[in-house]
Parts: structure tokens; C-alpha cells; sequence
């Protein structure tokens, strides 16, 4: 007979679990037949369009990963390393025509030039053209990144007098307060000119072509050259490999 409830219903049958039919009917960690943890998995098909999200989450990431490689590549121009090319033989033997060479910007805010290394410096007596803010712009940009390059802007010599020091020279020979100094990187072209005496004003140097033939220097209108106008010094030759070379300065 089956109990009353006290608002005479009926209780709903008791069910007794059958441990033997529990087993038969339950996986081997405890969980029923057919649960969603037994639902087979196709790996398969779940790693291939895992691989193939790969290829276009790298498309889309693509363009800003490019704008960022191009931020660092302004960055470093403008504050630590910047490539130069060479575009005359006023440097030839140390530099030749289409070397391109590597700036440390950083090593001259710390200390003064010395007197032999190869120097970048700004042309003291160039005029910038005006430009409006999308040429200015896009001129920087180009710049930055080497695409472009204005030959009278820039110049690449060797410095030869310091600050305080009065320098001549006679059929070719360079003397420092009277004094000749030894320049074995010279070009193999016999220089038999004069200049001087010149005593250098103060934070400012003499820069001088190794070709000194052919370089447009100190001795002529670019005149010494004031320490803000000096972008860095030269301390490898990058391109063309055959050319490669630590510290181009000897």
C-alpha cells in the first residue's frame, strides 16, 4: 500500500539505485552514460580552424606592426643611430661614393670631438626652404628613414682643429700651433695647398676631406663648424659588405 501524504496525496514512488546497474551504466570516472563530458571531441577539426585563425590574426595585427617598426625607426634616427650615404670623394681613401655609414648620435653630447675621428655635421650655412606642415612632415618622415638625403645639408669630415688651436697650412701640410701632425689616411693625391694661419674660436672645430684635392671643408665656405651643428661621429661603414669596417676613422 503506498503512504498518504497529510493532504492526502500520494508520495511519489521511492526509486533504489542498483549499484550493479550503476556501474554498467556510468564511465569510469563516476559520470552517467551520454553526459556532455562524454560527447566525443573532433580535434581534428578544432585544431584546423586554430590554424587557420593564425594567418589572418597576423594580417590584421600586420599594419600595426609595421607603423610600430616605423616609430622605432624614427626614434633611433632622431635620438641614438642614423645612416648617412656618401656622396662625393671628399672623404675618399677612408670613405668612397655610395659607402653608407652608421652615426653615433649619443657619444658627442657626453664629450668633445677628438681630432682625427670622422664627423657628421649640419652645413652652417644652409637655408631650409619653407615648407608647409604636410611637406614638413612628410620630408622629416622621408629623412628619418633614409629614402631621401640632401647632399649640401650634411657633410662628413675629418676633424682636424680643436677649439683655442690655430691651424695652417703649408703646400699641403697641416700644423697645429706650428707644429706638423702625422695623417696617414690621406688620398694618394698630392695636395700642395696653402690656408692660414686660422686660430679655431671657441666651441667650434676645423674639418678638413681626406681628399684634400677635392673636399669643399673648413678652408673654404663652410668655415669652421659651431659643436651644436655636429650630428655625430662615423663608426662603421654598413653597405657595400665588401666594405665593412669598425670605426672608419684611421
Amino acid at each position: 500500500m503506498e503512504a498518504i501524504g497529510k493532504n492526502g496525496d500520494q508520495d511519489p514512488p521511492v526509486k533504489v539505485s542498483d549499484p550493479e546497474q550503476d556501474e554498467s551504466t556510468a564511465d569510469g570516472d563516476g559520470r552517467p552514460n551520454g553526459s556532455p563530458a562524454d560527447t566525443p571531441k573532433d580535434s581534428f577539426s578544432y585544431g584546423d580552424k586554430k590554424d587557420r585563425r593564425k594567418p589572418l590574426s597576423f594580417l590584421r595585427e600586420l599594419p600595426g606592426l609595421i607603423i610600430i617598426a616605423f616609430l622605432l625607426a624614427l626614434l633611433i634616427k632622431s635620438f641614438l643611430v642614423q645612416a648617412f650615404y656618401i656622396p662625393s670623394q671628399s672623404m675618399e681613401p677612408t670613405l668612397e661614393v655610395g659607402d653608407r655609414v652608421l652615426v653615433n648620435k649619443v657619444v658627442l653630447r657626453f664629450r668633445e670631438p677628438h681630432r682625427g675621428e670622422v664627423i657628421v655635421f649640419e652645413n652652417p650655412q644652409a637655408i631650409e626652404p619653407d615648407r608647409n606642415p604636410l611637406s614638413a612632415f612628410w620630408h622629416w618622415l622621408t629623412e628619418g628613414l633614409g629614402f631621401a638625403s640632401n647632399p649640401e645639408k650634411d657633410f662628413i669630415k675629418r676633424v682636424i682643429g680643436l677649439p683655442g688651436e690655430t691651424i695652417e697650412v703649408n703646400r699641403g701640410k697641416v700644423l697645429i700651433d706650428g707644429k706638423p701632425i702625422d695623417e696617414p689616411y690621406l688620398n694618394a693625391q698630392e695636395d700642395l695647398s696653402d690656408f692660414g694661419p686660422f686660430k679655431v674660436p671657441e666651441d667650434q672645430f676645423f674639418m678638413m676631406g681626406d681628399n684634400r684635392a677635392n673636399s669643399q671643408d673648413s678652408r673654404s665656405t663652410l668655415g669652421p663648424i659651431p659643436k651644436e651643428k655636429i650630428v655625430g661621429k662615423a663608426f662603421i661603414v654598413l653597405w657595400p659588405p665588401s666594405r665593412f669596417e669598425w670605426e672608419p676613422s684611421d
